[in-house]
Protein backbone atom coordinates (compact mmCIF):
# COMPACT_ATOMS: atom_id res chain seq x y z
CA UNK A 1 0.00 0.00 0.00
CA UNK A 2 1.31 3.43 -0.93
CA UNK A 3 1.69 6.01 1.82
CA UNK A 4 2.73 9.62 1.45
CA UNK A 5 4.47 11.47 4.27
CA UNK A 6 5.01 15.20 4.20
CA UNK A 7 7.71 17.04 6.13
CA UNK A 8 9.32 20.44 6.31
CA UNK A 9 6.49 22.55 7.62
CA UNK A 10 6.87 24.97 10.47
CA UNK A 11 6.69 28.56 11.63
CA UNK A 12 8.44 31.22 9.60
CA UNK A 13 8.36 34.99 9.40
CA UNK A 14 6.94 36.75 6.40
CA UNK A 15 9.53 36.90 3.65
CA UNK A 16 11.13 33.68 4.75
CA UNK A 17 11.43 30.32 3.04
CA UNK A 18 10.51 26.71 3.67
CA UNK A 19 11.02 23.53 1.71
CA UNK A 20 8.39 20.84 1.94
CA UNK A 21 9.07 17.23 1.06
CA UNK A 22 6.68 14.40 0.33
CA UNK A 23 8.08 10.89 0.26
CA UNK A 24 6.20 7.81 -0.83
CA UNK A 25 6.56 4.34 0.56
CA UNK A 26 5.23 1.23 -1.08
CA UNK A 27 5.37 -0.05 -4.62
CA UNK A 28 4.55 2.41 -7.39
CA UNK A 29 4.66 1.42 -11.02
CA UNK A 30 3.61 4.59 -12.78
CA UNK A 31 3.19 8.16 -11.53
CA UNK A 32 0.97 10.44 -13.59
CA UNK A 33 1.07 13.56 -11.48
CA UNK A 34 2.51 14.81 -8.21
CA UNK A 35 1.19 17.88 -6.54
CA UNK A 36 0.68 20.05 -3.52
CA UNK A 37 -2.58 21.40 -2.14
CA UNK A 38 -3.26 23.55 0.88
CA UNK A 39 -6.17 24.27 3.16
CA UNK A 40 -6.40 27.31 5.37
CA UNK A 41 -8.79 27.45 8.33
CA UNK A 42 -12.36 27.97 7.16
CA UNK A 43 -11.41 27.64 3.50
CA UNK A 44 -11.61 24.93 0.90
CA UNK A 45 -8.59 22.91 -0.10
CA UNK A 46 -6.90 24.52 -3.09
CA UNK A 47 -4.32 23.47 -5.62
CA UNK A 48 -0.89 24.99 -5.12
CA UNK A 49 1.34 23.29 -7.69
CA UNK A 50 1.60 20.18 -9.81
CA UNK A 51 4.22 18.40 -11.86
CA UNK A 52 3.22 15.82 -14.40
CA UNK A 53 5.02 12.78 -15.73
CA UNK A 54 6.67 14.73 -18.52
CA UNK A 55 8.02 17.32 -16.11
CA UNK A 56 5.67 20.20 -16.91
CA UNK A 57 4.62 22.26 -13.92
CA UNK A 58 1.57 24.27 -13.04
CA UNK A 59 1.06 26.80 -10.25
CA UNK A 60 -1.76 28.68 -8.63
CA UNK A 61 -1.63 32.35 -9.55
CA UNK A 62 -1.17 33.24 -5.89
CA UNK A 63 2.17 31.41 -5.68
CA UNK A 64 3.65 31.94 -9.14
CA UNK A 65 7.16 33.29 -8.96
CA UNK A 66 7.49 32.38 -5.29
CA UNK A 67 6.99 28.62 -5.10
CA UNK A 68 8.72 25.91 -7.08
CA UNK A 69 7.78 22.26 -7.35
CA UNK A 70 10.34 19.60 -8.16
CA UNK A 71 10.76 15.86 -7.85
CA UNK A 72 13.31 13.12 -7.44
CA UNK A 73 11.87 10.02 -9.04
CA UNK A 74 14.73 7.88 -7.75
CA UNK A 75 13.71 8.78 -4.22
CA UNK A 76 9.94 8.78 -4.86
CA UNK A 77 9.89 12.29 -3.46
CA UNK A 78 8.34 15.58 -4.49
CA UNK A 79 9.39 18.94 -3.11
CA UNK A 80 7.85 22.36 -2.76
CA UNK A 81 10.29 25.23 -2.33
CA UNK A 82 8.44 28.19 -0.89
CA UNK A 83 10.10 31.60 -0.95
CA UNK A 84 8.91 35.08 -0.05
CA UNK A 85 6.27 33.58 2.19
CA UNK A 86 3.27 35.66 3.15
CA UNK A 87 0.85 35.34 6.07
CA UNK A 88 -1.84 34.30 3.60
CA UNK A 89 0.25 31.22 2.78
CA UNK A 90 -0.56 29.88 6.23
CA UNK A 91 -2.30 26.53 5.80
CA UNK A 92 -1.96 22.80 6.09
CA UNK A 93 -0.12 21.61 2.99
CA UNK A 94 -0.97 18.22 1.54
CA UNK A 95 0.77 16.27 -1.16
CA UNK A 96 -1.28 14.38 -3.68
CA UNK A 97 -0.11 11.79 -6.16
CA UNK A 98 -1.94 10.25 -9.06
CA UNK A 99 -0.30 6.89 -9.57
CA UNK A 100 -1.33 3.49 -10.86
CA UNK A 101 -4.86 4.77 -11.54
CA UNK A 102 -5.33 5.83 -7.93
CA UNK A 103 -5.11 9.04 -5.95
CA UNK A 104 -3.06 9.23 -2.79
CA UNK A 105 -2.96 11.92 -0.13
CA UNK A 106 -0.59 12.64 2.69
CA UNK A 107 -1.77 13.68 6.13
CA UNK A 108 -0.50 17.21 5.74
CA UNK A 109 2.11 19.48 7.26
CA UNK A 110 1.36 22.82 8.90
CA UNK A 111 2.92 25.97 7.52
CA UNK A 112 2.46 29.11 9.56
CA UNK A 113 3.74 32.47 8.35
CA UNK A 114 3.85 35.26 10.90
CA UNK A 115 3.63 38.92 9.96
Amino acid sequence: QVQLVESGGGLVQAGGSLRLSCAASGIIFSISRMGWYRQAPGKQRELVATIINGGSTNYADSVKGRFSISRDITKNTVYLQMNSLKPEDTAVYYCNWLADSAAYWGRGTQVTVSS
